[in-house]
């Protein structure tokens, strides 16, 4: 897949960006993460949440990210974990050596990963768990820029009503938020300290109960655009 560059009409509004740096323009953001249904849905939700960034660049592989004509952005959110054999601290460097700032997004939070990521010189490292608001506030202090109150809220998009909304157990809920956040179904289930088939068991109930109220997710992909639609993602 080549890189994908993303520009919304309607993100670029100065009074939302303005800040304690007197930035007047949106932050330009690049995503790097091999999942990339997981690119489209970050993208959708700043878009949605965060007018004072723009997400510019979304990159499945480290080449496409560093040889887009976007590249450099502002402030690049990296995954910790890709399949391509370059270290963490090549990534990070490469990004603050070119101008940019870096947030290490990770699956993987333990000691060493964080204090990795930090030693090369990223911004700051967060957990795949956090909401996307709580990233998007420390995206905030990372550039120096006042919190925008409106990213706070979740607006969900027409698909999602309170009649077609499904009901979901505490445990489905759980399982639906680490699940779309990229954590494998095996992970869901050591991080919720449960079976393997225990989660796999609210997985499918999610499923079901979507597919009863007549909004399709059989596919990760579909998943992750219920889950964005109902706040699962915020």
């Amino acid at each position: 897949m080549s890189t994908l560059e993303h520009r919304t009409p309607g993100l670029a509004r100065p009074s939302d960006a303005a800040g304690s740096t007197g930035r007047t323009t949106p932050v330009r953001l690049a995503i790097l993460d091999d999942h990339e249904v997981l690119l489209d849905s970050l993208s959708s939700w700043i878009a949605g949440n965060a007018s004072d960034f723009e997400v510019v660049l979304m990159a499945p592989t480290w080449l496409q990210l560093v040889h887009s004509p976007a590249f450099p952005t502002d402030l690049v959110f990296i995954d910790f974990q890709l399949r391509e054999p370059v270290s963490i601290e090549a990534r990070v460097r490469t990004c603050r050596a070119a101008g940019a700032k870096v947030i290490v997004l990770s699956s993987v939070d333990t000691r060493e990963a964080r204090e990795r990521a930090l030693a090369a010189g990223a911004a700051a490292f967060l957990s795949k768990s956090l909401t996307m608001a709580a990233v998007m506030e420390t995206a905030r202090r990372v550039m120096g820029i006042q919190s925008d109150p409106s990213a706070r809220v979740w607006r969900p998009t027409s698909a999602a009503t309170p009649q077609n909304r499904p009901k979901l157990s505490p445990g489905e809920a759980e399982a639906l938020r680490l699940y779309v956040t990229g954590y494998s179904t095996s992970e869901v289930a050591a991080r919720m300290n449960v079976q393997y088939e225990t989660a796999k068991t609210y997985l499918r109930r999610v499923r079901e109960k979507y597919a009863r109220v007549e909004r399709p997710a059989s596919k990760k992909a579909d998943l992750i655009r219920r889950a964005a639609e109902d706040g699962y993602l915020e």
